[in-house]
């Protein structure tokens, strides 16, 4: 079976009861859709676990690429030489923003590692997709972790920028494709926002398919099977 998931945030317990539930074995395979860091209590535990499972497709969030930019650069040996390359007013700003975003237990927790750990996480966060597309059943579903802004039928997956993917919200009042066998599967938004919904659940409609249930938030984490197209829950913090 193949399972997509959204926005843990570092709640690994929860995480591990939804794999629990679903009885992931190495025979199925596991979609990633981003936002593992922040907010929650163990998220380098979360993405630790990942990256010991080959089965697991990881799909790159907002918030796993600021914690990636920023971590990187602060494993490089400050010196007088690459001061000022390296710790400008801009890099402070973008740190602090990101600490007061949920990332002040990211930056704890990585800090507990060795090195070697914490070039290894880097390296994995560095090889996540943007965007995945797998079929079932003659239906096709497009998975990024936010949506597509500046969407048009015309463009490619490929053909969309870094913060089309990662950041823009998906419109899910609108049907992206007329096609009504193509699903835009997403994260990022947490149901509970979304006109017409609001409720800690998978959104289903026009084709869309949001998943983020404000698990660290105190709402759920989904896991949303593709070849049943069943939902499976576990409650939130």
């Amino acid at each position: 079976m193949r399972y997509i998931v959204s926005d843990i945030h570092g709640c690994y317990d929860q995480y591990q009861m939804l794999l629990e539930k679903i009885q992931f074995s190495d025979e199925d395979e596991l979609y990633v859709l981003g936002d593992v860091v922040d907010r929650g209590p163990e998220p380098i535990k979360v993405l630790q676990d990942m990256m010991k499972r080959p089965n697991v497709i990881f799909i790159l969030g907002n918030h796993d690429f600021i914690m990636y930019t920023l971590m990187k650069k602060l494993s490089v040996e400050i010196t007088k030489e690459n001061y000022d390359t390296h710790l400008t007013s801009e890099f402070l700003l973008d740190y602090n923003l990101w600490i007061q975003d949920g990332g002040q237990i990211t930056a704890e927790k990585f800090r507990e590692l060795g090195y070697s750990e914490k070039m290894d996480v880097l390296d994995y966060i560095e090889g996540a997709s943007v965007y995945e597309v797998i079929e079932n059943g003659g239906k096709e579903y497009r998975l990024v972790h936010a949506g597509l802004s500046d969407f048009s039928q015309d463009k490619d997956l490929n053909e969309y920028e870094l913060y089309e993917l990662l950041e823009g919200r998906a419109d899910y009042a609108k049907r992206y494709y007329p096609d009504e066998s193509i699903f835009l599967v997403t994260g990022h938004t947490p149901t509970v926002y979304i006109d017409g919904w609001r409720k800690p659940e998978v959104y289903r409609k026009n084709g869309h398919i949001a998943l983020d249930c404000a698990c660290v938030a105190g709402g759920k984490l989904a896991a949303f099977c593709v070849e049943t197209e069943e939902v499976i829950y576990v409650e939130g913090l």
